[in-house]
């Protein structure tokens, strides 16, 4: 189901339903058809929003990082999900999914609700080591009423200095790597203190999103769009955190990381040293 399928089932879950052939053909040859229930034309005007919301891309990023609350803004009614990047050009994922920007990073609203960062591996390092987008993200970020991230998305929120003093989370494995960024780590599927919300690895980005859709409308809304969703996790393996997951999937999970920490605190030098040296400029 696409967005625009999505946003007409939120404003008129009747309008929708007419819509459907079964529906429409079981209806053929009535005088006079009864209305449907649980009409959402009339919905509450808390509904509907006028969000701003600048979602990063940038190559090598997880796409499952991006796709996953971006399914859950677009279920926003009124509220415009910007997939913001360097060009117009598409953007590769680490997985070779291509995901098309819709704005550049010099035209993206400057006053977001949300700002939001994707996180990945070599493509994150890469990212923090980018003035332009760690501008970007710096000036953004300042403004935004909410800065989320999901996975290592949080490292390069972090790059940018936005989450020192605040508590976050990240993937269980660069969870040291919070403190580099002057954040104090929390072992949760979805951290928020204050203006900041991240989400844990990957899969997280589901829950934050739908926390986030929770935040701004209210739970019913939110329990809609998890139930169109379908959300009801049901893995077939114990395996998703290392508590469940057996010692030995978990060691070797573990030590694919051993070269990101080492790339992760590297790349935060130069962008503290990069940072330290516009504040001075600026003085």
């Amino acid at each position: 189901m696409n967005t625009d399928q999505r946003r007409s089932f939120l404003r008129a879950a009747t309008a929708a339903l007419a819509t459907s052939p079964w529906l429409s053909s079981a209806g053929q040859g009535r005088a006079e058809q009864a209305p449907l229930p649980h009409d959402m034309g009339n919905m509450p005007a808390s509904w509907t929003g006028k969000e701003q919301i600048g979602m990063l891309l940038y190559p090598g990023m997880t796409a499952l990082d991006f796709v996953g609350p971006q399914h859950m803004f677009t279920s926003l009614v009124g509220a415009t999900v910007h997939h913001v990047a360097k060009t117009m050009a598409p953007v590769v994922s680490d997985s070779q999914l291509a995901i098309m920007p819709t704005v550049t990073l010099a035209r993206c609203p400057r006053d977001l609700d949300i700002l939001f960062v994707p996180g990945g591996g070599a493509g994150t390092v890469a990212a923090m080591q980018d003035t332009q987008t760690l501008a970007f993200l710096a000036d953004r970020g300042s403004r935004a009423k909410l800065v989320s991230s999901v996975c290592t998305g949080s490292l390069l929120l972090g790059a940018a200095g936005l989450l020192r003093g605040y508590q976050a989370t990240t993937h269980w494995a660069t969870h040291a790597l919070l403190t580099a960024v002057g954040a104090t780590p929390v072992q949760a599927r979805v951290v928020h203190d204050r203006n900041r919300i991240t989400g844990a690895g990957v899969s997280a980005g589901l829950d934050l999103g739908l926390t986030i859709v929770g935040m701004l409308r209210d739970g019913t809304y939110a329990q809609t769009v998890q139930l169109l969703a379908e959300y009801a996790p049901s893995p077939p393996y114990n395996a998703g955190t290392p508590d469940t997951a057996p010692p030995d999937v978990t060691a070797m999970v573990a030590g694919m990381f051993k070269d990101f920490d080492p790339q992760v605190r590297a790349a935060l030098q130069v962008a503290q040293g990069d940072r330290s040296a516009t504040e001075r400029r600026v003085k």
